[in-house]
């Protein structure tokens, strides 16, 4: 299926690993020219190289730590123009009421739910009244609330909220705001929360893989699936998706299961 995104140029946050590296080799694949942002520059370099030398696109790397509103602004004006803005840097911390300081869920909060809002504001006021895709890439705790994730949960379903308020207009300026919920992916964030996990669940943080024996199919989303995802989302084939959120999670959410 062609996405008919060839020659579009997508900023992408946390693109260093994980879905923010996923999304970047999904959408370099799809002819997009790149923007990719986060602190290790050195993964980002090595990923662009790998992504240039097999694609024909132009790919820019912006090494900075994202978690002010100043950052994120310096880091729109340095982009230049760019037609997608997927938002997927964050790291909000694991752990219960008694065990996650005020501080902790603040710098959490200060790189994902500030920064996502901050980027896609400097995104929207460049873009409003021409095209424009922002896909936030959030996360099911925001609907599938965890005790043992509250601050998680609380971040995420603030930022589902976000997306659903300037969603439901924004197509009045010709953007379309969509966001993902994905559920356990296979990546290295996701082992420190299985770990957690297991240490709660299991009394043991060894015994994470454990934990799969309780998903769907006995395994996590892969990170391709999710980026294949928002790619299809970001692309105009989804031209009337606006406003809404995506959960990709095989049924947990549904089912109403942290696992």
């Amino acid at each position: 299926m062609d996405l008919q995104l060839k020659g579009k140029t997508a900023l992408i946050t946390g693109a260093s690993k994980g879905i923010g590296a996923g999304l970047a080799k999904v959408f370099a694949e799809e002819g997009c020219n790149l923007h990719l942002a986060a602190r290790d520059g050195a993964a980002m370099k090595s990923l662009s190289d790998e992504l240039t030398n097999k694609f024909d696109i132009f790919v820019k790397v912006h090494e900075a730590d994202l978690s002010s509103t100043k950052s994120m602004q310096e880091l729109d004006h340095s982009a230049g123009e760019y037609d997608i803005l997927l938002n997927n840097a964050g790291d909000i911390p694991a752990g219960d009421i008694e065990e996650v300081t005020d501080e902790a869920i603040k710098k959490g909060f200060d790189l994902k739910v500030f920064g996502y809002i901050s980027l896609s504001r400097a995104f929207w006021n460049k873009r409003k009244g021409r095209d424009g895709v922002i896909i936030n890439v959030i996360g099911n705790s925001g609907e599938n609330w965890d005790a043992a994730y509250f601050a998680g949960s609380t971040g995420n379903a603030a930022l589902m909220s976000f997306t659903k308020a300037l969603g439901g207009r924004s197509l009045n300026e010709g953007i379309r705001i969509i966001g993902v919920n994905p559920g356990p992916v296979a990546t290295d964030r996701m082992l420190k929360i299985m770990r957690r996990k297991a240490i709660d669940i299991l009394g043991d943080e060894n015994r994470w893989e454990e934990l799969y024996n309780h998903y769907p199919a006995k395994r996590p989303a892969t990170v391709k699936e999710v980026a294949d995802l928002c790619a299809f989302l970001a692309s105009p084939l989804a031209g009337y998706i606006t406003g809404t959120i995506v959960t990709i999670d095989g049924g947990i959410s549904s089912r109403g299961s942290v696992i």
